[in-house]
């Protein structure tokens, strides 16, 4: 992906919009997660906002330079939904898949998602937060033809992507095999009728949960390594859900079989 550059006026320093936190919230969860960010921006008309409070002493307390900006600064900004505040991250760290393997230890069985190139920033920040919420250990995408942790996905992801491990792979079905290997079950989310409907698929083990790209779905390779096909029940007219919406009722599936075996 080509990084873009802002270059601002006077002594403002250069910065990659990927790189960019936007939107009082997932500033917010980056400050208490720890993330050390580089600068916060605030628009001059919010000085005085209370709302901002919290997140400006929060700042303070972890060093982070503040700086309050005009109307211009924020017109530059691709970004609409940025509420009069931004702030600049360090690169997003990926993890890689052998650190993830081992899981965080928050269930007795390990539970990841893995995108098999889903392209929208959108989708991508909502499966992340919604994993995270799940109490998934991992999240795992391709490094190429895949939506990485820019901007977009950090604020649809409100503050989970500080705290849910990402790793980047190089090739989908070579991860699925990986964690196959280490005694993960993985179960592809398709609405063919080759699949399982979830409440009958075992999801009480070691799981990866494979959500297949915008519309093409899961690859052909990609499908074939799975263990298994899972789908949600369909009772409209309409065959199949958004990708973000399937992974998000096939978490808390789940995370329902789980807790009430």
């Amino acid at each position: 992906m080509e990084r873009r550059r802002h270059v601002g006026a006077g002594r403002r320093p250069a910065f990659d919009f990927d790189d960019v936190v936007y939107g009082i919230h997932a500033i917010d969860e980056a400050l208490a997660a720890g993330e050390r960010l580089r600068g916060i921006h605030v628009a001059d008309d919010r000085k005085k906002d209370g709302v901002l409070r919290e997140l400006l002493a929060r700042a303070k307390e972890r060093d982070v330079p503040v700086r309050f900006e005009g109307r211009p600064f924020f017109a530059s900004l691709p970004f609409k939904a940025h509420q009069g505040v931004v702030a600049i991250a360090p690169p997003f760290a990926y993890a890689t898949l052998p650190e993830v393997l081992p899981g965080r230890g928050l269930g007795k069985h390990r539970l990841f998602v893995v995108l098999d190139h889903l392209t929208d920033p959108h989708n991508v920040g909502a499966i992340v937060r919604t994993a995270e919420c799940a109490g998934a250990d991992a999240a795992v995408l391709p490094d190429r033809r895949s939506a990485g942790v820019n901007a977009t996905v950090r604020k649809a992801a409100a503050g989970a992507a500080a705290y849910l491990p990402i790793a980047r792979v190089a090739n989908v079905s070579e991860a699925v095999r990986a964690l196959k290997k280490s005694g993960v079950w993985v179960a592809g989310a398709d609405a063919g009728p080759g699949a399982v409907e979830m409440e009958a698929a075992d999801f009480d083990r070691d799981l990866a949960l494979v959500i297949g790209a915008e519309g093409a779905g899961l690859s052909q390779l990609v499908k074939r390594e799975c263990d298994y096909l899972v789908r949600a029940p369909m009772l409209g007219s309409v065959a199949s859900l958004n990708a973000s919406v399937a992974a998000a009722v096939l978490l808390y599936e789940a995370l329902r079989q789980r807790r009430c075996p």
